[in-house]
């Protein structure tokens, strides 16, 4: 049974809250992880995600079984996957090895945290591989139309001074 993300973070997690961005880097990464970290952050944002998520990556299925990776794990991968436009070998490197995308998939960086969670090829092909462009061109119509909404509450703001 898959859930949407873990709700108890083990000992050493950061918070995605609090996951650093380094604002110097100019690799699409930062910008990937800004905008996971956004969406996480905003509730009305991550439930309509999370919702589309369940309907294309769960869908039908029994909620019974083992427990699959998160939806979030899967969009953080599926996402870094298709932006960055790697294959699943390079994914796989980046998802056991790369401390920010580890932070923002809620994982530590350390295993004597107790945190055992390497991720194998054939897992990240099997759960990230339900991850597709239609996916995330839903997506991004949903954090666009939250981008909107933002500007426009900035233009009634600033237009009073103008």
């Amino acid at each position: 049974m898959r859930k949407r993300f873990e709700q108890q973070p083990l000992l050493g997690t950061i918070s995605i809250h609090d996951v650093k961005i380094d604002e110097k880097s100019r690799h699409e990464l930062r910008y990937l992880v800004a905008g996971l970290k956004y969406i996480f952050t905003t509730p009305e944002i991550s439930e309509e995600v999370f919702q589309l998520m369940e309907n294309v990556v769960i869908g039908d299925k029994k909620k019974t079984g083992r427990n699959g990776m998160d939806l979030w794990q899967i969009l953080v991968l599926g996402s870094a996957r298709l932006v960055m436009n790697i294959d699943y070998d390079m994914l796989q490197d980046y998802a056991n090895n790369h401390k920010t995308l580890r932070q923002i998939m809620g994982c530590t960086n350390y295993a004597d945290f107790g945190d055992e969670s390497y991720f194998e090829l054939q897992t990240i092909k099997d759960n990230v591989g339900l991850f597709n462009e239609d996916l995330l061109i839903k997506i991004n119509e949903i954090v666009v139309k939250a981008g909107h909404k933002l500007l426009k509450k900035k233009r009634k703001k600033s237009s009073y001074y103008i």
